[in-house]
């Protein structure tokens, strides 16, 4: 018989999902008669799961089962990826639910038992959302996050809940209060994930789950997608809702799909776009015909278009020539597959400031000290400032809290956010008249100029290329594996930059090149399982 959880889960048992999963796999109704070993989990897609439920090869149950299975041999043991903060307890419940309705009626939606991966920064009922930071341990949220509501409602399960860079500050490394020790790069397991929805991808490249959600504010979606092999979108500002997932910048943040393949992720994309009233920015999305994205995932999107190299976003004095060469195959393919690639440089860039007097506008002060506030006892901190007193967190995020605390709280309507708009708004018309004046579909880079750093290292180059343009103009970027560097061992990714609200083109220029190339594979830490 299945043991019971609590809704509210105490920190110690959030951070003991091995024990959870032996009691899940011991429990439950007994499997069908003819055993799933002829379905293969590693790299399995979306499609292929549905075909195996339709062909009766495999049932929710049974797929779950075997995630779980993974997360146990390989998160806390074996290689100790250290990506997962807590399972879901009622997780092999819900897929007999769906079991039992897929029966009767056949799928929920299209993402009829897709087990996801869920950043530990979005709201999720029944279990822990703590943002990696020992300051909200106990926090479990009485609704979901907008997304993680999408999601469940097409049929997806939320399968566990992944580590993250605390309170989502780290670009570059996954660490945190709440979990002890790192998040590993399940290629390279002394190498870093990047951050900080990085555990979600370290999950989702090691096969821990189907897909997985992240947030980005800088780089957080895109970077660790680079770093794991796996595609990440990025979306127009606007066209996602950020509600129920804990802020660091609202005027960056963005939530989103991270997947290893482009086609899965875009699944996910379809189901969690759109206005939502708890999230004012995506007013936007407000009449705006939501197209079929899955409509772009054509396998010729790269023939006829026309793309320019990016160059301001990825040369540096420490941008590592592995990552040049890699780069420069990259756009041959995009070549062969019938793009025409032309050399960009926005000069005028240079001359835009963003005005110093007025200070900074909002920020992680702002908008955390409002989220918290809008829980009321649900958290056991209120404030920033509360959050400090607690000293419970990660020392490498103290002089962050502590800045941050010490500086103005400028809302929306302050002197600091105007000149905030108005220098975004400066670098929109810089890149949109660059894009017209050159006849672009989009804009490519190398996601990171350097290679993952070894984990610890905060010394050598980061090599984050993310944080400028998508996050200060607020239109789109998606994130594809473009190879691997260092003996063929550590993946690079390549991003699709474009004008805001033509994600279309973006997947279609990303499959083209994704399907004409099809560099990813799986990491040799965590094998197949018998």
């Amino acid at each position: 018989m299945i043991q019971r959880f609590p809704l509210t889960l105490s920190a110690p048992a959030a951070l003991r999902p091995g024990i959870l999963i032996a009691v899940l796999l011991a429990s439950g109704p007994a499997p069908l008669a003819q055993a799933p070993s002829a379905f293969r989990l590693e790299e399995t897609t979306i499609a292929d799961v549905h075909a195996a439920f339709a062909a009766k090869r495999l049932t929710c149950r049974q797929l779950v089962e075997r995630y779980l299975k993974r997360i146990d041999t390989y998160d806390k043991n074996g290689p100790a990826v250290n990506a997962i903060v807590v399972v879901n307890p009622r997780v092999l419940d819900e897929a007999d639910a769906l079991d039992r309705r897929y029966a009767q009626t056949g799928p929920i939606g299209p993402l009829h038992c897709v087990p996801t991966i869920v950043k530990d920064n979005f709201e999720t009922i029944g279990l822990q959302s703590a943002a990696g930071s020992a300051s909200l341990a106990g926090f479990v949220s009485d609704k979901d996050a907008f997304q993680v509501r999408r999601i469940k409602a097409a049929g997806a399960l939320v399968l566990a809940k992944s580590n993250m860079a605390e309170y989502a500050f780290s670009p570059v490394e996954t660490v945190g209060s709440l979990l002890p020790g790192y998040t590993k790069n399940p290629y390279a397991l002394d190498r870093v994930t990047a951050g900080s929805s990085a555990a979600t991808a370290a999950a989702v490249a090691a096969n821990f789950g189907l897909v997985g959600l992240g947030s980005d504010t800088g780089n957080s979606i895109r970077g660790p997608s680079s770093h794991n092999a796996l595609a990440g979108i990025r979306s127009t500002m606007g066209l996602t809702s950020r509600a129920g997932v804990v802020p660091l910048n609202l005027f960056a943040d963005i939530a989103g799909p991270m997947a290893r393949t482009l086609t899965d992720a875009v699944a996910v994309f379809q189901t969690i776009v759109g206005e939502d009233p708890d999230d004012p920015a995506t007013s936007a999305s407000r009449g705006r015909v939501i197209p079929s994205y899955v409509a772009s995932l054509v396998a010729d999107g790269l023939k006829g278009r026309r793309i320019g190299v990016l160059h301001q976003a990825y040369e540096r004095d420490t941008t590592d020539p592995e990552i040049v060469d890699v780069f420069r195959v990259a756009l041959d393919d995009m070549r062969r597959a019938g793009a025409s690639v032309v050399d960009v440089t926005m000069a005028s860039l240079d001359g835009i400031r963003r005005s110093q007097s007025a200070g900074p506008c909002g920020g992680f002060k702002y908008d955390i000290n409002r989220y918290l506030r809008g829980h009321g006892d649900r958290v056991p901190v209120h404030s920033l400032e509360e959050i400090i007193k607690s000293g419970k967190f990660h020392p490498s995020i103290q002089k962050r809290l502590e800045t941050a605390q010490e500086g103005p709280e400028h809302g929306p309507e302050s002197e600091a956010c105007a000149a905030d708009r108005d220098y975004r708004e400066a670098v929109r018309k810089v890149v949109v008249d660059t894009m017209a004046s050159l006849t672009l579909d989009a804009m490519v880079y190398p996601t990171w100029s350097n290679a993952p750093r070894l984990i610890g290292d905060l010394t050598t180059p980061a090599g984050d290329n993310s944080q400028f343009f998508s996050p200060t103009t607020g239109f789109p970027a998606i994130n594809v594996p473009m190879g691997y560097t260092r003996g063929g061992v550590l993946p690079v990714g390549v991003t699709f930059f474009g004008r805001a609200w033509d994600e279309p083109t973006l997947i279609a220029l990303a499959y083209g090149y994704e399907q004409a190339t099809r560099h990813r594979r799986s990491p040799t830490s965590t094998p197949p399982l018998r």
